[in-house]
């Protein structure tokens, strides 16, 4: 966190940051004897402006900076870039949450994935200086670091082209995170899979040169709260047999972005050390074409003990959750959250910046929208829409993994999740992208983590 200090140093430059409302209060009270130079430069506040002002001697006041009326995780997201170099300090009152998401939408903003970068390289950005903030007092740094180091770990995993983010790749990130923090990290791989009666995972991934695996994770004292965590960790996407189109297969080592999200959100409860028995499941694999590849039409069983017919091969992500959601949901946890990058419908609906999230739980849905809003982290509420369920039934098997119908992809892909989850009350399917199609403000294009600063803040509300 290069752009982040714990420490206040006596020259720092002064940031006042200031809505357009606010403007004018300040240009009526403390500003007005910078109100002349304001008004000659046409500041309004705008969002993302930025205005230095001099003092009288012609040296550097301090800074302006336009920010919304609404607070905003990401209004100083690009601070860090558009400010000359310095360390600044916030002149503003804030609470301790509103000091975090400052400190957090700052640091954010200067996160770049540059591994295969040649170092001295004309957009070799690492050495340039930056403008660097001062944590304002009643910010908790040690919250701060471990959100944007939870992200920055998302954005790596999910950045990471394919070929050095495989299967194994991910079970070693994995268990590099679970040593860190004391917990268990167990792989089950290649035919193992189905000695531990886990034939979906295994006949997804068979015909990779890669083995599929199972990784699972255990944290925390088992008396606790079950808290557990399933994550799509598809490596690459082909499509399989229906094969995708060379663009749509183009961004596909990001579908393992379920699991680089749950790995993120694990980290977060295990660095906080919130009082809970947590669990990590992600099944990954690669999606490919071979002779040995799962068929339109195969049947396949489950550890559920419910047969999928394969209505469509690039309908593979669901098939390997219902493995891992079937040994979620035989523990009963207190809360069950899967993350998968699983259909382009959800993102024809919603776009890429809003994941699509399903529970049965009202009073859930409620909780989580609430810290969605708070924390800046955006999600929406999609119906599991019974009536929809036989859109996905088959004629052969107990359920289909796509079915015929063109209508309603995401909802029948979670109501398919649905049937694997039985025993669980509070179980929440997310459907997101992980991915930023271009830079804004704190989110640069690629890899992303969405949805898991809320859940986080839920999961210290309930548990904490």
């Amino acid at each position: 966190m290069r752009t982040l200090s714990q420490s206040t140093p006596r020259d720092a430059t002064v940031l006042w940051a200031l809505s357009r409302k606010s403007l004018d209060t300040w240009l009526q009270g403390p500003g007005a004897p910078h109100a002349p130079w304001v008004r000659a430069a046409g500041f309004e506040a705008k969002p993302g402006k930025v205005l230095p002002i001099p003092d009288g001697d012609g040296r550097l006041a301090g800074t302006l900076l336009g920010i919304s009326e609404k607070p905003d995780l990401w209004a100083y997201g690009d601070c860090s870039r558009i400010l000359p170099p310095a360390t600044y300090r916030i002149d503003t009152d804030l609470s301790s949450d509103a000091a975090n998401e400052v400190a957090i939408g700052w640091a954010l903003g200067d996160y770049r994935f540059d591994h295969y970068k040649k170092s001295g390289t004309s957009d070799d950005s690492s050495d340039v200086p930056s403008a660097v903030l001062a944590v304002p007092a009643a910010g908790d740094w040690n919250e701060v670091r471990r959100i944007v180091e939870s992200v920055s770990l998302v954005r790596d995993l999910v950045n990471t082209p394919a070929e050095h983010m495989g299967p194994l790749e991910l079970a070693r990130a994995a268990q590099e995170l679970a040593e860190t923090y004391g917990g268990v990290c167990e792989t089950v791989v290649g035919d193992a899979l189905l000695k531990r009666d886990l034939p979906a995972i295994h006949a997804i991934g068979r015909a990779a040169e890669r083995a599929p695996r199972l990784i699972d994770i255990t944290w925390g004292d088992p008396s606790a709260p079950k808290v557990t965590l399933v994550g799509k960790g598809v490596c690459f996407d082909s499509g399989g047999l229906n094969l995708k189109t060379a663009a749509g297969m183009r961004l596909m080592k990001k579908d393992m972005g379920g699991s680089a999200n749950v790995l993120g959100l694990a980290r977060m409860v295990m660095d906080a050390a919130l009082p809970v028995r947590l669990r990590v499941l992600i099944p990954a694999v690669e999606n490919v074409v071979a002779g040995n590849a799962i068929r339109p039409g195969d049947v396949l069983a489950t550890r559920k003990g419910l047969s999928i017919e394969i209505g469509n091969t690039d309908a593979e992500g669901r098939v390997i959750l219902a493995d891992a959601l079937a040994i979620a949901d035989a523990e009963e946890p207190a809360l069950l959250i899967d993350c998968a990058t699983l259909t382009g419908a959800a993102r024809v609906a919603l776009g890429p910046d809003l994941p699509a999230v399903y529970t049965p739980s009202d009073e859930l849905a409620t909780a989580l929208a609430g810290h969605a809003e708070a924390r800046s982290d955006p999600l929406w509420r999609m119906p599991l829409w019974q009536p929809y369920r036989d859109m996905i039934d088959s004629k052969i098997a107990d359920i289909n993994n796509a079915g015929d119908s063109p209508f309603a992809g995401s909802v029948t892909a979670a109501l398919f999740l649905k049937d694997f989850v039985t025993a669980t009350t509070d179980w929440v399917h997310v459907d997101l992208y992980a991915w930023n199609l271009k830079a804004r403000p704190g989110r640069p294009a690629g890899g992303e983590a969405q949805t898991i600063r809320a859940f986080y803040a839920l999961i210290r509300e309930r548990f904490a």
